[in-house]
């Protein structure tokens, strides 16, 4: 009788651990399904904002001369296009400077759009004081809850040059 149950044993064996191997991976996958979804998408790296010294300086920083065009692309899409001047009151000399465009709806309450774009770039050469710089600004993602009006900038970094 025990050398029957021992060949019993044996026989059920390699189905068994087969069995074990899947129900374990079954397990560690289900345990990976649950891990990333609910983890939550990944967060975009945080951008520079304003120092206090460049918040200071925010004063010295005139945008005027704005124009807004209005295009169709190809893609069946509207690109806006944002053209205005930046000018450096100040006495540093200006090596990037970005904004945020924020575009609102037809009741003027809330943010349908938001944007941080580069005015002043590093490749272009620095801002130098009482200097004025065009600057031209696409949009392609603006929804059509815009309510048509230039949108509030607001200064969002501010790197000066050596």
């Amino acid at each position: 009788m025990v050398h029957n149950a021992h060949r019993l044993s044996e026989k059920y064996k390699p189905g068994f651990l087969v069995l074990l191997a899947v129900s374990a991976a079954l397990v560690v996958l289900g345990a990976l399904a649950w891990y990333f979804s609910t983890r939550g998408p990944a967060k975009p790296p945080e951008l520079p904002g304003l120092s206090a010294e460049a918040k200071a300086y925010t004063k010295f920083l005139g945008l005027a001369d704005f124009e807004m065009k209005a295009s169709d692309s190809f893609m069946q899409s509207t690109l806006v296009e944002l053209l205005g001047k930046i000018t450096n009151n100040g006495d540093r000399k200006l090596k990037v400077v970005e904004i945020h465009c924020i575009f609102y709806d037809l009741s003027q309450q809330y943010a349908v759009h938001r944007e941080r774009v580069t005015i002043v770039r590093a490749k272009d050469g620095p801002l130098m004081p009482g200097q004025t710089r065009s600057f031209r600004l696409p949009f392609d993602a603006i929804p059509n809850t815009w309510n048509q009006a230039t949108p509030q900038m607001v200064i969002a970094h501010i790197e000066f040059a050596e």
